[in-house]
């Protein structure tokens, strides 16, 4: 049954300038000579402001091994917080969204950083909170910290930060030149925090940010992932295949954000997709194939075998994944993971090793579409109407091709059908997601 429709999506974008799609960055038009200077990012967030996106969004990983592993779309090319900080005097109005791990960091480094990314940008920053999965081996731990762990520190870490956050007053700058004082020390407030992992008097050294902190955001589809959001997190970005998945992890994680004590509407949940577009179907499916022609396949074998948790390495790419070989496997680890419903469409449909690897290759777990322009507005629409998702996260195919259909093609017809704004509607962030909700 359809909802009825309240406000418009939230959309933003996956600065990939490697493009999602793992074939994507072997087109002659990649530029990936040039990943890691500022221009080929600083053309992608202004062509995104152009088209009123709400945010660019940098992920992160803290370690080399993707690269090693033949993977050029996971890890960033880009450090979040200085990319983001030299980006900002570049940019009006869209929000900018960078990764911190709460593992291999320190809340009062990461509040002062978003805090003066926010005062920096005038109120339109973003922390995506992760807890890392990898990266033990540059921080001098033999193993990663176990997954409950991670998320009762970053619960902490959280707390720590929002309370940095809100330790000056919005009026502790009065800038007394007669008595000399620059700040009233009476509206400046040490939180005197002790906890499990650690030990933070405060306050901050730099004063309120316009959005008292930033935009949170979250990624997490596991129970503690999930509890997280639900507390904290004002975006959730969500790995989402199948339209009636959505629709569920939709309304379950909703309930959970009630329980909370908070209103469903705080929280913006954004599954993410891939649309490969054509100005037709035919074209469209063209670039899907040859998309799919820059796949290594014995990569992504790999990649499969680790997603999976199983062998492959002695399977004909057009052999079906037999289900004896999940024997053994734990299916709610599997599961769990944001690929991890893979196992799941393999058992169900029989899936050939290829088709999952070009699955995997194209959208990650991510929901992708091939087709025109208005072929993905109708799909991304009907997700939305129905109670799949407030808004889509995009992840570009391919850069700046794949990128340029989005911006020029999708944005406006989503415009012009009444589901995107025309134009922001606030001056932070915060303001322009909670006018597209309301």
């Amino acid at each position: 049954m359809s909802r009825e429709r309240r406000g418009r999506m939230v959309l933003t974008l996956f600065a990939a300038v490697a493009g999602y799609h793992h074939g994507g960055w072997r087109r002659p038009d990649s530029g990936a000579e040039h990943w890691g200077d500022l221009e080929p990012i600083s053309e992608m967030v202004r062509r995104a402001e152009q088209a009123k996106l709400h945010a660019v969004f940098w992920a992160d990983v803290l370690s080399a091994n993707p690269l090693y592993e033949g993977s050029v779309s996971l890890p960033s090319q880009y450090e979040p917080i200085t990319t983001l900080a030299a980006l900002a005097p570049l940019t009006e109005r869209i929000g900018l969204i960078g990764t911190a791990s709460t593992t291999f960091s320190h809340p009062y480094t990461v509040a002062r950083q978003f805090n003066m990314l926010d005062r920096l940008s005038g109120g339109r920053a973003g922390w995506n909170i992760v807890t890392s999965y990898m990266g033990n081996e540059n921080y001098g731990l033999e193993e990663m910290p176990d997954a409950a762990a991670r998320y009762r520190q970053a619960r902490e870490f959280v707390e720590v930060s929002r309370r940095l956050w809100e330790s000056w007053d919005e009026d502790a700058v009065i800038a007394d030149r007669a008595a000399g004082r620059w700040i009233d020390p009476a509206r400046l407030h040490r939180i005197d925090h002790r906890g499990e992992f650690y030990t933070v008097q405060g306050p901050l050294n730099l004063r309120r940010s316009p959005q008292t902190g930033p935009v949170l955001v979250q990624a997490g589809s596991s129970g503690p992932g999930m509890d997280l959001g639900a507390s904290f997190a004002e975006i959730v970005y969500t790995a989402q295949h199948e339209r009636e998945d959505a629709i569920d992890f939709y309304a379950r994680y909703k309930e959970v954000v009630v329980a909370k004590g908070r209103a469903a509407d705080e929280v913006a949940l954004l599954p993410g997709t891939v649309p490969i577009i054509g100005d037709t179907e035919a074209e469209a499916k063209e670039i899907a194939a040859e998309l799919a022609g820059y796949i290594d396949y014995e990569q992504g074998r790999k990649l499969v075998g680790r997603i999976l948790g199983i062998d492959v390495s002695d399977l004909d790419l057009d052999d079906p994944i037999p289900a004896e070989r999940f024997a053994g496997v734990n299916p709610a680890a599997v599961m769990q993971s944001r690929t991890g419903a893979a196992g799941a469409r393999v058992l169900a449909q029989g899936w050939t090793l290829r088709r999952l690897i070009v699955d995997q290759g194209r959208g990650g777990g991510h929901h992708w579409i091939v087709g025109s322009a208005e072929q993905v507005a109708d799909e991304m629409i009907d997700w939305f109407e129905h109670g799949g998702c407030d808004g889509w996260i995009i992840n570009p195919p391919s850069a700046p091709a794949g990128f340029r259909a989005i911006t020029d093609k999708l944005v406006p017809l989503l415009q012009e059908r009444g589901y995107f704004h025309d134009d922001y509607e606030g001056a932070t962030l915060r303001e322009n997601l909670q006018a597209a909700r309301a």
